[in-house]
């Protein structure tokens, strides 16, 4: 671990941030250069205190977990993130496979789409990172480890995560994972994360053999469904996505279908964040 040098470059990258490429607002008394270190560590879910030792070369070893959180609050290239990583004495993600991290190009059309609900996903289903709007309407999807990370695993195998689509809709909403998670593993051919996914998967989940065993493919570009909100009722969205060249990460836009869906969404940003269902991660999106 290169304590100084990590200290630096979180240093310089903090102050070179505009805090409107988070969504804060720039006013006139403002004084500091880029990020407060209270606004970085709001951002990155952990304490100032650490975020300050951190700046100071004086902090212990960070995790994986907590660099992840610090390259997407500092929205950080794919090139600074390694840098972060190997100043940490830490390996950085591979390039393909579960373990990505948001595109920092991704995560800046999260804060320009302010009001929007939006995600970035990986081609597998996990969610890597959220707005502000997306975690009001479907719970925080970010924290999941293990297989849970991925939507179709959770769907499948943990009845909580489906009690938010309407009953008319699951099997539709089913078959739309399986057929997605179908296409990926058919442009990751003989990818052992894929291949251990759907193993697992077939193992845990009847539900999910007789869907994979009729062999669906689709990549879903847009769709519309409905989110049961525990606070405001149904919401029926419609959800546009959009495929980064290499497949391998997704950015899923959802905009109000309908005038009751915005009031609800409107009533939504004024409740704020609410506890969903015991067990259940929130509305699924996929």
């Amino acid at each position: 671990m290169q304590r100084d040098e990590l200290a630096d470059f979180l240093r310089r990258r903090r102050e070179a941030m505009r805090p409107a490429e988070v969504g804060i607002a720039d006013g006139p008394r403002r004084r500091t250069a880029g990020l407060r270190r209270e606004e970085v560590a709001a951002l990155a879910g952990m304490s100032v205190d650490y975020v300050v030792r951190l700046e100071q070369g004086r902090s212990s070893q960070p995790s994986v977990q907590l660099l992840g959180a610090l390259a997407r609050a500092l929205r950080l290239s794919e090139d600074e993130r390694d840098h972060l990583f190997h100043l940490a004495g830490q390996q950085p993600p591979p390039a393909d496979g579960a373990a990505r991290l948001a595109r920092a190009g991704l995560i800046r059309m999260l804060d320009l789409l302010g009001d929007t609900p939006a995600l970035v996903l990986s081609d597998l289903g996990e969610i890597l990172a959220q707005n502000r709007a997306a975690v009001l309407l479907t719970g925080d999807h970010t924290g999941f480890s293990g297989d849970r990370r991925y939507l179709a695993f959770r769907w499948f195998t943990d009845p909580a995560a489906r009690v938010v689509c309407p009953p008319e809709e699951q099997e539709h909403h089913a078959r739309q994972l399986v057929a997605d998670l179908r296409a990926a593993a058919g442009r990751r051919t003989g990818d052992s994360t894929v291949a251990g996914l759907v193993d697992r998967l077939r193992a845990a989940s009847a539900d999910f053999r007789r869907l994979w065993a009729e062999h669906e493919v689709a990549v879903r570009r847009a769709d519309r469904k409905t989110f049961l909100h525990p606070q405001v009722g149904r919401l029926r969205m419609d959800c546009e996505t959009l495929v980064t060249p290499d497949q391998g990460q997704q950015l899923l836009v959802l905009t109000p279908a309908d005038a009751e869906a915005r009031e609800r969404l409107e009533l939504l940003r004024v409740i704020g964040i609410e506890e969903f269902p015991t067990g259940a991660p929130g509305p699924t999106p996929r």
